[in-house]
């Protein structure tokens, strides 16, 4: 086990114990289609999302990260689209664990890594839901037709499928 200290905005005194290989030893039912550094790279959360927490995570995530520290800029996402609500609004809906108050995206950059915790079985759970997209994407749009439903496209992006494939 490793020990990750953190000190961002955020949670400027948080640590967590990272006890699975990274990368690996997933949950039989999640099963993402993309890695954390690959959704940076491509664009998601219109480059905002990470901006202060870079020192918990390998520097090579960030190499070719489509980031703006200054302001939300949906011009970096993938298919360049608005595709996300305010961090307000995933509160009040109760989306938001104590433990990755950015949300889901943080959880999964975590569980990547290789923390395992009390949220884990809920999160795989919404992951899953989003299931629901793909069968919409895939009932109304061509195979790689990424002009088709692009807002849709971004959101399932940002859940770690890959929506340039459907």
């Amino acid at each position: 086990m490793t020990w990750v200290d953190v000190s961002d905005q955020m949670q400027p005194h948080y640590g967590y114990d990272r006890e699975a290989p990274v990368g690996r030893t997933f949950a039989a039912d999640f099963t993402p289609d993309l890695t954390p550094p690959v959704m940076l790279r491509l664009g998601v959360f219109g480059g905002k999302y990470m901006t202060d927490c870079r020192d918990e995570f390998p520097a090579s995530w960030f190499a070719h990260a489509r980031l703006s520290p200054a302001c939300h800029d949906p011009d970096l996402n993938c298919f360049g689209v608005l595709a996300s609500q305010p961090l307000s609004v995933w509160r009040r809906k109760g989306w938001i664990h104590e433990d990755d108050p950015r949300g889901w995206f943080q959880w999964y950059c975590r569980y990547y890594m290789g923390r395992r915790g009390a949220d884990d079985q809920r999160q795989v759970g919404r992951w899953r839901a989003m299931r629901r997209h793909v069968a919409q994407l895939q009932h109304a749009c061509e195979v790689g037709d990424v002009e088709c439903r692009p807002r849709q496209r971004q959101v399932l992006l940002q859940w770690a499928y890959d929506a340039r494939r459907l």
